[in-house]
């Protein structure tokens, strides 16, 4: 039986997201560039997750390169339904495929290693979430991730499990690694960025000691840090293919992907890692959803897609977690159902205004909304079909 568990305050999340508001058009050229590279690949025949046939064979859909992705996924070459996936999205330039035996939402094209070497090393997507000083690093660590951090704990010890060694992978600049950290929990990770690693352990290095304050420990052994001392590294920099190779052989008993299974261009590797390392006894994940975010951005082209696009060429559905625990025995174990939704809509309505000419009455409609959000936000929640689910996948 999974326990759940709904809702969080927005707070004053949006001071961490100014750039959403302020730099909307620069935002929206992002990611209508990392769709333009996606759109550029090869055509998906699987899916994701449960690895089921999406439209008709490769060597056909080959044949129409000419068409549309959506048109391709109605009918085979000879005009002739298929019986598989449908396209049921076409937003933002690019078009999804829902999976028909798990639901999970496939993007028409592959997330492809050169895909992943594009958006994630060359462009280095994520700068668009760093902190530039420790202050503000601190402040989005204790924002964000000390809750994630809190929910991991009271939900293992529900378990009877009070000792955690953690592995991150997918860290950036180590949020959750420093969240773990405040509470005196071992963790360590790796990540694809260089500039995020460094960045992220001079700012958890900051204190001088070189070692975790509340623990002097460096945890998981794997992630390749240095033991101890001055400049002990808490971020290891890898390969785009290579955590897979740290999940296999690290003692951690915990493996956190915070924002990441959607990014894993092998996340089927991964998942087989997980599956085999038998130290690793939980899975902790937060993914972007299948939900009500998606209706909001296709309906609002002109403003920034944080949730569906960019970089997320995958969206995550209830069967499709369930389908994808099964497949490395586990099951889930503990749901925390938060999203962002009701955020998404108040951006996409003010920034819509403000480029109307609208200022005054965006100013008001600001003032009259934003008391509701985390109303509104709870409701959508407990309908499970909100933008974001964190998840403890449990070994069985």
């Amino acid at each position: 039986m999974t326990e759940k568990k709904y809702g969080k305050s927005f707070g004053d999340l949006n001071s961490l997201k100014q750039n959403f508001f302020n730099n909307n058009d620069g935002m929206l050229k992002m990611a209508d560039g990392m769709a333009d590279i996606l759109n550029g690949q090869p055509l998906r025949t699987v899916c994701k997750i449960c690895g089921s046939p999406l439209g008709y064979p490769a060597d056909a859909r080959n044949d129409r390169t000419d068409t549309k992705a959506c048109e391709q996924s109605k009918a085979g070459p000879a005009g002739e339904e298929k019986g598989h996936g449908d396209c049921i999205v076409r937003s933002h330039g690019i078009d999804y495929i829902v999976c028909p035996e798990c639901g999970h939402l496939n993007s028409a094209h592959e997330d492809t290693d050169d895909f992943a070497s594009k958006v994630y090393v060359e462009d280095d997507y994520s700068k668009n979430y760093s902190m530039k000083d420790k202050e503000s690093y601190d402040r989005r660590m204790n924002m964000i991730y000390v809750p994630k951090a809190q929910f991991l704990i009271d939900s293992l010890k529900k378990d009877g499990i009070s000792e955690i060694r953690d592995l991150d992978i997918g860290a950036g600049c180590g949020y959750f690694v420093a969240a773990l950290h405040s509470f005196g929990i071992s963790s360590t990770g790796i990540e694809v960025s260089d500039t995020e690693v460094e960045f992220g352990n001079l700012m958890m290095g900051m204190d001088g000691s070189g070692t975790d304050e509340a623990t002097g420990s460096n945890g998981a052994s794997a992630a390749g840090t240095e033991q101890g001392g001055e400049g002990a590294k808490y971020l290891k920099c890898v390969g785009l293919t290579d955590s897979s190779s740290y999940i296999r052989n690290t003692d951690a008993n915990v493996i956190s992907a915070i924002g990441v299974l959607e990014h894993l261009i092998h996340l089927k590797d991964n998942l087989n890692a997980v599956r085999d390392n038998k130290n690793i006894k939980y899975l902790y994940a937060s993914v972007p959803m299948f939900s009500f975010s998606c209706a909001f951005e296709t309906a609002f082209q002109d403003c920034y897609n944080r949730h569906m696009g960019g970089t997320h060429t995958h969206l995550f559905t209830d069967e499709s977690i369930r389908v994808m625990a099964e497949s490395i025995g586990f099951e889930v174990a503990y749901e925390w159902r938060f999203g962002s939704d009701i955020n998404d809509l108040y951006r996409f309505i003010s920034v819509s205004m403000r480029k109307n000419g609208n200022e005054e009455f965006a100013d008001m409609f600001a003032e009259k909304f934003t008391p509701l959000m985390d109303k509104l936000q709870l409701v959508l929640d407990e309908s499970e079909f909100s933008s974001e689910l964190h998840f403890i996948l449990r070994r069985k």
